[in-house]
């Protein structure tokens, strides 16, 4: 891998405004979303307390991950991340089945997160139709991605302060549950934790069940090496921000997960429809319920606003290197990537109408066929790494280190092979994994088609 094919896609024209601080925040704030606002309570539900050691598990695999990823980020930061690197460490084929694949899976979780959020505030303003309320979200939206990078991430760093403001006062709440600190309460000790059947009352099939349902609660967090090229010091602000990101999405989430298995019995029915306004219930908080609404709306659109920056960013990586339609690279005088954003935006609303005219149908084939895709991407990653890292040492490029390479590494992907062993043994998800495995191939195929189409058109 020569220096000049590695830096092919260095962020020269894309814009440069973001801070380390943007970074982080977007990181959280794309990860932060309804998985944990919501599907905590399913996690709890399948496993009981042992769910604790879904998401330690689950977590250890994304910590790993995201510090291979930072790893290849921090020495060649690339708009188009990870598929860049699938590019340079495996071949053109997984480049570009990577980019698409991720992609076609942001498109898909547009659509659920803005038909969310729009229901949500659908019963806040009666008689004003739920399109109307998507359409108004995405039309706002497309302006934030469409002005200069510096503006997008200041917008996207003070929306998603708001969710980790909550989360804090959650987990600070939460504490004084559980020690009885507040009126009218008293310790709950341990007994939660080791009640009600136990703290594995599913046995060990309810944890391995449990981690199919959180291991994709951390999608997202990848967002900050896709964001890295268009910061100021993009080798410096990388390393930092994926340190920052990885630990304290750990933090949020097992403090979270801990509260919720602490103060409530895990089989109590509030966990399932509304875990945090089940804990907070106990503290007697009036309003609770509608304010943590108002959070996950916000939690919703927050993760939209970033997912609409993650696809426009990935789109025009792929059309840069000749892997996309060509209109995807034109760039704004500001450096942002107009044509990408609005075919994101547009793909984004055309997902909701689908949600909207066809939810038992169309969009649940198409959200089932991408179940499974974050799990390939983070496969396609640690591969990546292991083929990528000697040479990246070579040239010494390394500012942030994989722990234990390569052990840690293979070990990373033994896990991330027994994630798929234990889809095949569950229905749904080996719906999803088969689904995965059929929108793979179609990819595979259109990229060796691409591939051929380029070398015809070579003299």
């Amino acid at each position: 891998m020569s220096n000049t094919d590695a830096r092919e896609e260095a962020p020269t024209a894309l814009g440069h405004g973001l801070k380390v601080r943007h970074l982080t925040m977007m990181g959280l704030g794309s990860a932060i979303g309804a998985g944990l606002f919501l599907g905590t309570g399913v996690g709890i539900a399948t496993a009981g307390p042992a769910v604790l050691l879904s998401y330690i598990v689950a977590g250890a695999v994304v910590v790993f991950v995201m510090r291979m990823l930072g790893e290849m980020g921090a020495a060649i930061p690339a708009s188009g991340s990870f598929s860049h690197y699938a590019r340079l460490g495996i071949g053109e084929w997984a480049g570009f089945v990577m980019g698409w694949l991720y992609w076609f899976m942001l498109i898909m979780v547009l659509g659920a997160e803005i038909t969310g959020a729009s229901d949500i505030v659908d019963n806040w303003l009666p008689g004003v139709p739920q399109w109307v309320v998507a359409l108004v979200f995405v039309v706002f939206f497309a302006a934030v991605n469409l002005a200069k990078v510096s503006n997008f991430g200041e917008f996207e760093f003070w929306f998603a302060a708001i969710k980790v403001t909550v989360i804090i006062g959650f987990l600070i709440v939460g504490v004084l549950l559980v020690f009885g600190l507040l009126p009218g309460t008293d310790p709950v000790g341990t007994s939660n934790l080791f009640g009600q059947g136990g703290f594995m009352p599913t046995g060990f099939s309810g944890v391995a069940a449990g981690l199919l349902v959180v291991a994709f609660a951390f999608g997202g967090i990848e967002i900050v090496t896709i964001a890295a090229a268009e910061s100021e010091n993009p080798e410096r602000s990388i390393a930092i921000a994926v340190r920052s990101v990885v630990w304290r999405i750990s933090v949020f989430y097992i403090g979270a997960i801990s509260i919720m298995v602490l103060v409530l019995p895990w089989n109590d029915p509030g966990l399932e429809s509304g875990p945090f306004v089940a804990v907070l219930n106990k503290a007697d908080i009036p309003g609770v319920a509608g304010f943590m609404e108002l959070v996950v709306v916000v939690a919703l659109l927050s993760a939209f606003n970033a997912n609409i920056y993650g696809t426009s960013r990935m789109a025009f990586s792929l059309a840069r290197r000749g892997d996309g339609p060509a209109f995807m690279a034109k760039l704004s005088k500001t450096g942002v990537p107009t044509n990408a954003v609005l075919l994101s935006v547009f793909f984004g609303f055309v997902s909701v109408l689908l949600n909207w005219l066809l939810p038992d149908d169309l969009l649940g084939i198409l959200l089932n066929a991408v179940g499974a895709a974050l799990l390939v991407i983070w496969i396609f990653i640690v591969v990546s790494h292991l083929r990528l890292r000697r040479q990246l040492e070579a040239e010494g490029k390394l500012s942030i280190r994989m722990w234990l390479f390569p052990y840690l590494s293979y070990a990373t992907l033994a896990m991330l092979g027994a994630f798929v062993i234990l889809m095949l043994f569950d229905d749904d998800a080996r719906a999803q994994l088969i689904s995965t495995s059929v929108l793979f191939a179609i990819i595979a195929a259109l990229g060796y088609l691409n591939t051929r189409l380029r070398k015809a058109k070579q003299p």
